[in-house]
């Protein structure tokens, strides 16, 4: 068996659910202009961060020095018990443990996996917090294209996944992108309450009731609160409606399943929730992010939806 296969049958086994390779190398004319455009055009809000490291995020030899290598993995988060519907609605993404330390363990697992089969490898692991054009890449290993909703799509999986990378100096057997699109359907854009997006995989972010509601450190806009559609923390409506989506099947991680408690979070619930129980109730939670602060002004702004 290769060193390729090698690998991606040590990632199925840890629980991965799709993983490609491609080469490490600056990206492409077309989208290195795509994310420019996408950042003059303000389209990043206030995550300033998005502009810092451009160099890096357009070239990621710039982050492991003889990078070879970029092994891309994708991890299942959908769930199969979800909120009651007229509860204040929590992204999928967020009902359990947060993804950053799970994916980074089962990312380090295959990391020290490779450096068992080859001592001289060297590299980094990624996962969302550093400047890796995350989809793109896991698009150009095979793993799946990008929508029109900009995420990247598994045929026959979906698109509620995890994404994460392992940079590394060694070559591997490459993978080829799919040729593969969202054809002529434009659910995801017409869905949108807010019009986010504003073009095939051009989202908006100042628009975006994810951005509002976890990214955004001031008021919610104005604008925006009228549509908010019960979305409370996060917003999985483009994602709802694709219809690569009814292949979805539930995740087997146990770290990112809702509990009880998390799941009894009513309207009313959520209004008389303490400052204690908000840290019992999302211990170690990706919506720590919005901070109790962030998650009362969001159930704020639900009520005025409500007058």
């Amino acid at each position: 068996m290769s060193l390729t296969a090698q690998i991606k049958e040590f990632a199925s086994s840890i629980g991965f659910d799709a993983c490609g390779v491609c080469k490490a190398e600056e990206v492409d004319l077309e989208n290195r202009e795509g994310f420019n455009k996408w950042i003059s055009n303000s389209f990043q809000a206030d995550m300033d961060y998005m502009c810092r490291n451009r160099e890096k995020r357009l070239d990621p030899r710039q982050l492991v020095d003889g990078a070879k290598s970029i092994i891309s993995l994708a991890l299942n988060y959908y769930p199969e018990e979800k909120q009651p519907s007229d509860h204040p609605q929590f992204a999928y993404y967020a009902y359990g443990k947060d993804y950053h330390d799970i994916v980074k363990d089962k990312l380090f697992e295959l990391f020290n996996y490779i450096k068992s089969l080859v001592p001289t490898m060297e590299g980094r692991v990624f996962v969302d917090t550093a400047p890796v054009l995350e989809r793109y890449w896991a698009a150009k290993a095979g793993i799946g294209f990008i929508g029109k909703n900009s995420l990247l799509i598994i045929p026959k999986k979906g698109s509620f996944f995890f994404l994460g990378e392992l940079i590394i100096n060694l070559e591997l057997e490459y993978d080829h992108p799919l040729n593969l699109s969202c054809g002529n359907c434009t659910r995801c854009i017409d869905s949108c309450p807010t019009k986010t997006i504003e073009a095939p995989r051009a989202i908006n972010s100042n628009k975006c009731i994810s951005y509002q509601t976890i990214e955004n450190k001031k008021d919610i806009s104005k604008d925006i609160i009228p549509l908010l559609n019960n979305r409370f923390y996060g917003c999985d409506i483009c994602q709802q409606v694709c219809p690569w989506n009814r292949y979805s099947k539930p995740h087997q991680t146990n770290e990112f399943k809702p509990s009880q408690s998390f799941l009894d979070l009513s309207f009313d619930n959520l209004d008389k929730l303490s400052v204690e129980e908000y840290q019992i109730i999302f211990k170690g939670s990706a919506v720590k992010r919005a901070k109790y602060s962030g998650l009362k002004r969001n159930l704020e702004a639900l009520k005025r939806t409500k007058e």
